[in-house]
């Protein structure tokens, strides 16, 4: 299990490598926006700040490369390699 710190809701919560960030914050109470669950509405990406992770496949339209380079990434489609902090909140 992970640690993952949601720094603009100041919670944290656990997120097993094997489950994605936004199941276990649903899971948790922490309300990530989002849709589809299926990486292609957008609705739930967020910014990693700090900590590994593994993305799953997600349409390139609502995660283009660049904001894939800045660590932009959909909540319905990461998955924790370590400990992290990550941001709901972006722009």
């Amino acid at each position: 299990m992970f640690k993952v710190r949601i720094t603009d809701a100041e919670q944290d919560i656990t997120c097993s490598d094997s489950q994605t960030l936004l199941d276990a914050a649903l899971r948790q109470g922490t309300r990530i926006p989002y849709a589809c669950k299926g990486g292609g509405c957008g609705m739930c990406k967020i910014a990693i700040e700090a900590g590994e992770f593994e993305r799953g496949a997600s349409s390139k339209e609502v995660l283009p490369d660049e904001e894939r380079r800045m660590n932009y990434t959909l909540a319905c489609k990461t998955y924790p390699r370590s400990d992290m902090m990550v941001r709901i909140q972006i722009g």
